[in-house]
């Protein structure tokens, strides 16, 4: 049984279910990331109208972006803004541990989709 309350970093649902009944986005190239960098940050909520995920980590529909640089110039940006508005980043190497990723030009590549918002047409 799923515990009805959330914990940071954790889904509302396992991965599979979110991402089918959600209609998130996922990484369809996404290998395990290991090794590749990501941002940590304090805390910070979903933005989506009533979801309950709450995030340590720059994410994209509840996937940790992950970049294979540690001085990519679009993650030190990501880790920047981060900075600019409180939320205290840190460049870590990304584990498995830390929840289903996409590289962030995979993303980007799609479009840069987030959760609660509706692509374009």
């Amino acid at each position: 049984m799923q515990d009805p309350v959330p914990h940071r970093g954790s889904a509302v649902a396992d991965d599979e279910e979110l991402f089918e009944d959600e209609g998130l986005w996922y990484d369809d190239d996404a290998d395990d990331h290991a090794g590749w960098w990501c941002v940590r940050t304090d805390p910070f909520p979903c933005p989506a109208s009533g979801c309950g995920f709450v995030a340590e980590f720059m994410t994209a529909a509840h996937l940790v972006l992950v970049w294979q640089e540690r001085d990519d110039p679009n993650l030190l940006w990501h880790a920047q803004r981060a900075l600019e508005v409180g939320r205290n980043p840190r460049v870590v190497s990304y584990a498995r541990s830390y929840g289903p990723s996409a590289s962030y030009y995979a993303w980007e590549a799609a479009g840069r989709p987030v959760h609660g918002i509706k692509a374009r047409a």
